[in-house]
């Protein structure tokens, strides 16, 4: 049977973890007790029972027992807080002498604080959800009545013009104002709510923010700055409204250009044509956009308050198992006294949450899934995808081919020297690049699943993080399956072509092979059927376009982590460019192999892959910098184009090979070095905290052995001093130069691998400390004041 503690850290909301009670803590108070009465159970026996005895028969009398009854072990006082907003407080007071009082006192102080931290934030959250909701149902008003003055306009073409203009009820107004087009950020409309809560559990309690909730909240809503496609100021319903919908997409950006130009036109006209020209189009696209985000933001209401369901649950067993083993340690009746004041408190008898997550589900259903219920549950409760055993055992089988092909590879090539020095070089620069490229490309996707189990191990929501569909996303078992299928494939083609050429086969024959197996691989990437994960296959190639046109969207957090990705793979996209010019040219038919190396178009658009994945990266640091308005995305922008300076000095110094050019290397690849060093351990892992209690680390670990934290950091440390190969051009005895260059590529994978859990480890953290556990889906209708 599974203890309670592991179930109840197993199924806990975890950016929620230091809202809960925190039963770690009151077992070890309870242990205190538990310790004090086993060290003075032997000497004191006899006295303990005389007393016993004393005190029953005492008891037995009516007066006596008519107080005992009264009041019991405890009495547990409710007081109110300072603050209206803060609720009732909680406090027991100890009314029977305890084996060790002090113990006692200091279990009860405890457990008051966290009933009274439970009740404060459920409070907090039930209010911020109840405002959402207020705000949902008028933003579903709004669109129900412009859907139907569009449904009466399209019914209403053939009818006359007057009495389209006397029909106030279908008829919108663009003002004469004319705003930027502005929005609000989603970070700061989910901070604003909970910047209260503070690490200290005192602050669910005393902090004098949470009577100015909702000020707050509307001030910092004013603060954002990011770019909406924005129409003009138009009435409807007696309100001035304006729809916004944020420039997520390249799309949306360029809508949003050609919108602003062809207001403008619309403006100079309707001061031409007077009152009658101002008359607003509305745009059907704009409405279906502002739709989806309202059905988005009906989604993520619900879950959150699927969550409270669960803290209210899970705290409410918390109380019941904490009391039960208190009674069991101490031998009193504690549990039926405690247990009706925490029934009687807010968190358990409160519910307007309920009620609104009925209403929501109710109205969802109605406008977003034609009234049928089990449509609109699958948006609301997706279900999991179950983890088959088949897919345990495909991997295992497709391993152990990986193993005994791979190893059959490589006892040929070595027996046809293959990869020594001065050997047929036909091989090395026409198929070699080939098998460098998918060898790099699946260890980084190998890693990836890594992070995946280590990342669930370690409780890290990673899918909340990266905004994956919990019926999409792939599991870690399902990454291993796509690996050990895909390198038991390559090298399985890749040994039999070997094994053609020591047969004597021209490479004439053979060498379209290596082409062909590249080719299939594209093929299944943009496969339309739905076979071989299409949802995941999707979801990567839209990633890849928002990255490569990384000014024209709004960047998201798996934007730039697979931007970042990329930023190791340099040298498999060099590698793909090669081979992609190799059999595009049609050099594999003539065994050509250098004219990609000779031709000047070619050489230059190698060098420039070398470049473009840090160029992407700072385009997204860039439009970062726009949206938000943070100087910390230009700094880190500097990280960037120090890296790109520093592979421009490498790539001048492999032309012309002098000590200027050297010098200029060391110096400018040191200066990135660090750069990038700094930046990893103190702003993407969160490490370096001067007064940290854990010495040159952070405050909150994921992981309990501290250790692995400064091994981390010292490995990162060697693997970014790759660079100095460039310097030392050190190699592998009596092995080709590629090779050598293939296991420092997989090197820099290795610390991408490793770097992403920091990464992910430190993003949850900051989550779970602004207790962000759903995502505020910005609203598309803003209402707009007179005066603005």
């Amino acid at each position: 049977m599974v203890k309670f503690s592991k179930q109840f850290e197993g199924q806990l909301v975890p950016e929620w973890k230091e809202a809960f009670v925190d039963y770690w803590q009151l077992k070890k108070d309870l242990k205190k007790i538990h310790l004090f009465n086993n060290n003075n159970t032997a000497p004191n026996t006899q006295t303990t029972s005389l007393a016993n005895n004393i005190l029953s028969s005492i008891r037995k009398f009516h007066l006596f027992g008519r107080q005992s009854r009264d009041h019991g072990v405890i009495q547990v006082h409710k007081r109110l807080a300072a603050s209206a907003g803060n609720g009732d407080l909680y406090e027991t007071e100890l009314l029977e002498q305890f084996a060790d009082s002090d113990a006692a006192k200091e279990f009860f102080a405890c457990l008051d604080m966290q009933l009274n931290k439970v009740n404060q934030f459920y409070k907090t959250k039930e209010k911020e959800f109840q405002e959402r909701g207020e705000s949902l149902k008028k933003q579903m008003e709004i669109l129900i009545e412009l859907k139907s003055i569009i449904q009466q306009k399209q019914r209403g073409k053939e009818a006359s013009a007057q009495d389209s203009k006397e029909d106030a009820s279908i008829s919108c107004h663009i003002s004469t104002e004319e705003d930027s087009v502005k929005d609000r950020t989603e970070q700061q409309l989910q901070d604003s709510s909970t910047d209260e809560f503070e690490r200290n559990d005192m602050s669910f309690l005393d902090s004098p923010r949470s009577d100015e909730l909702g000020k707050s909240t509307t001030m910092k809503k004013e603060d954002g700055k990011i770019k909406t496609l924005s129409g003009r100021v138009f009435s409807c319903q007696g309100k001035n409204l304006r729809i916004n919908i944020p420039l997520t997409t390249p799309s949306r950006t360029f809508s949003a250009i050609s919108y602003l130009v062809w207001e403008d036109l619309i403006s100079q006209s309707s001061k031409k044509c007077g009152p009658e020209g101002s008359k607003l189009h509305i745009n059907k696209s704009k409405l279906h956009h502002a739709e989806k985000m309202i059905k988005g933001a009906f989604i993520e209401l619900y879950t959150g308050l699927g969550y409270l369901k669960t803290y209210r649950h899970l705290n409410m067993l918390a109380f019941i198992k904490i009391l039960k083993k208190f009674d069991k340690v101490t031998g009193k009746q504690v549990l039926p006294i405690y247990l009706k004041v925490v029934e009687s408190s807010y968190f358990n008898s409160s519910d307007k949450a309920m009620n609104l997550g009925d209403e929501v589900e109710d109205l969802f259903i109605k406008h977003f899934a034609e009234e049928d219920r089990r449509k609109g549950m699958k948006y609301l409760r997706p279900r999991q995808r179950k983890e088959s055993h088949t897919v345990t055992f495909f991997i295992g089988l497709f391993t152990g081919c990986f193993i005994a092909l791979l190893a059959g590879y490589i006892i040929m090539a070595h027996l046809t020297g293959m990869y020594r020095r001065q050997a047929d070089s036909i091989y090395m620069e026409t198929a070699y690049p080939v098998l460098s490229m998918f060898s790099l490309l699946f260890l980084h996707f190998f890693l990836y699943g890594c992070n995946i189990f280590m990342w669930r191990k370690a409780r890290v929501n990673y899918s909340f993080i990266f905004e994956l569909a919990p019926t999409k996303e792939l599991k870690y078992r399902d990454v291993f399956l796509i690996c050990t299928t895909s390198v038991t494939a390559v090298v399985g083609i890749m040994f039999v072509h070997l094994s053609l050429v020591t047969k004597g086969y021209s490479y004439a024959h053979v060498q379209a092979i290596p082409g062909l197996l590249l080719l299939i691989f594209l093929l299944l990437l943009v496969c339309p059927f739905n076979i071989f994960y299409r949802s995941s296959r999707y979801r990567f190639l839209c990633v890849i376009r928002n990255i490569i046109l990384s000014p024209l969207y709004k960047v998201v957090m798996l934007d730039f982590f697979m931007a970042d990705q990329l930023c190791s793979q340099v040298p498999m996209l060099r590698n793909l460019e090669y081979v992609a010019c190799y059999y595009i040219t049609g050099s594999y038919k003539t065994q050509d192999y250098g004219y990609c190396m000779r031709a000047k178009h070619y050489r230059d658009l190698a060098y420039a892959v070398s470049f473009l994945p840090y160029y992407w990266r700072a385009m997204q640091c860039a439009r970062r910098w726009f949206d938000e308005g943070q100087t910390n995305h230009l700094v880190n922008l500097g990280k960037y184009v120090s890296a790109m300076l520093a592979a421009g000095t490498k790539v001048a110094y492999e032309k012309e090979r002098s000590i200027g050019w050297l010098c200029l290397v060391v110096v400018m690849s040191s200066a990135a070095t660090v750069y990038q060093l700094y930046w990893d351990f103190v702003k993407d892992w969160g490490l370096l905290q001067l007064n940290s209690k854990n010495p040159w680390l952070r405050n909150e670990l994921m992981l309990r052995r501290k250790f692995i934290y400064y091994f981390s950091m010292g490995l990162n440390l060697i693997l970014r001093l790759a660079w100095l190969q460039t310097v030392v051009h050190s190699s592998f005895e009596h092995v080709d130069y590629r090779v050598t260059g293939l296991f420092l590529a997989a090197l820099e994978v290795i610390r991408r691998g490793l770097w992403n859990f920091y990464r992910l480890e430190n993003e949850h953290l900051n989550n779970a400390g602004k207790f962000r556990a759903v995502k505020t889906v910005p609203l598309p209708f803003h209402e707009v004041d007179e005066e603005d």
